[in-house]
């Protein structure tokens, strides 16, 4: 067993001391997608009493607008948290500035592969949705139309896309979300992931692309990268995303791996257990948690 190279914590007060600003993952570390998890409120209210900075950062394939409604309604509110950013709001911004040549070069006719709850990530672009892959310049993926199916059932269309030479933007690099009761879904990133085996060009924003962390740290004010700890659940998102950007992560092993880890809810994962998965995915963390707790 890969012996730990990092810190094993009961919570983030004893980080906290360390950095200036903080960048917090949403599903999986706030909430499960239906509920706020038991201790978040109160750990972005001690948050607070730092007086240091916090951006909500998510890899949802929606406009902010959208998430920070979601949240309310689970008890989340606006005001405990500094900033919020999401994939689905940073490829909102590159389909309007058309600044990135893989986005300058996309065309005007979009097929949305995706359900019509995400479809805010369009709002306010210049681009015609159309109803087939046949009809379009390019696909924007932002997941699955049912929470039940697989990348198997995605193989006809990926095809179609393939065959005219599509260019893909992925609005969730995320492959795999947990639901409540430990259920999985599949994400966008899982149907990217395959359009690029069929050899397919995607671009992908969010999670683990620096350049959404740019955007992360220029909402902080630009902090020093060294002084700026991300907090997430997903090895391949929050942990590498962190690695790439140049910061330091926390991760919160209840979540996504909780399975394969052993652990529930608030559950101290074996800091081997922990070590050997990073060691398998070349990825290092500062600290491990058991949730998002004080």
């Amino acid at each position: 067993m890969v012996p730990p190279d990092f810190a094993t914590l009961s919570g983030l007060s004893a980080l906290v001391r360390h950095y200036d600003a903080f960048i917090i993952d949403l599903w999986g570390v706030l909430h499960d997608g239906a509920a706020a998890y038991p201790h978040a409120v109160e750990t972005l209210q001690q948050f607070q009493k730092t007086g240091k900075p916090t951006i909500l950062l998510s890899n949802a394939p929606r406009r902010t607008r959208d998430l920070v409604q979601g949240m309310q309604r689970m008890g989340l509110h606006r005001s405990l948290y500094s900033e919020i950013m999401s994939s689905g709001e940073a490829v909102n911004f590159e389909m309007r500035s058309r600044r990135d040549p893989f986005y300058a070069a996309l065309g005007q006719h979009c097929w949305h592969l995706g359900p019509d709850r995400d479809r805010s990530v369009f709002e306010s672009l210049d681009v015609e949705l159309v109803t087939t892959p046949e009809e379009a310049a390019f696909m924007v993926n932002t997941g699955p139309w049912a929470i039940h199916e697989t990348v198997v059932d995605y193989e006809t269309y990926l095809l179609r896309c393939r065959q005219r030479d599509l260019p893909m933007v992925c609005a969730n690099p995320d492959y795999v979300v947990v639901l409540r009761e430990g259920q999985r879904a599949m994400c966008a990133g899982a149907l990217a992931a395959r359009y690029e085996e069929l050899g397919g060009r995607v671009s992908y924003r969010g999670k683990p692309d620096p350049a959404i962390y740019d955007m992360c740290l220029e909402c902080l004010g630009q902090p020093d990268r060294c002084k700026v700890l991300a907090v997430g659940d997903t090895l391949e998102t929050d942990v590498a995303g962190a690695m790439n950007a140049g910061i330091d992560s926390a991760l919160v092993t209840c979540g996504v791996h909780g399975g394969e880890l052993g652990v529930g809810y608030n559950e101290q994962a074996e800091p081997g257990r922990v070590a050997t998965l990073l060691a398998r995915h070349d990825l290092r963390c500062r600290a491990i948690l058991p949730a998002f707790v004080w």
